[in-house]
């Protein structure tokens, strides 16, 4: 996890995907291809669905995605990207 005290979150993301109230089975499939095409760089996802703040942390440790943070304030969840993708 980032530094409590690291309050620029900006810096953290090479890029933001705004999901929205997207479900979290089609997220996590849009997350796969766009974490893929991003090796080692960190994803802001900002995701409304009720189920994020439980699937999307489960989706990580299943992938081997690094969650850095989540801020449930702004539903915002930072993922860097694996190194070693297939």
């Amino acid at each position: 996890m980032a530094d409590a005290h690291d309050t620029d979150t900006s810096t953290w993301a090479t890029t933001t995907l705004d999901a929205g109230d997207m479900g979290c089975g089609e997220l996590v499939m849009l997350l796969r291809v766009r974490l893929r095409a991003m090796p080692g760089q960190v994803l802001r996802v900002i995701a409304r669905d009720g189920g994020a703040p439980e699937d999307l942390p489960a989706w990580c440790r299943m992938t081997r995605n690094d969650l850095v943070r989540h801020d449930p304030a702004t539903h915002s969840f930072w993922i860097r990207s694996r190194a070693d993708w297939p």
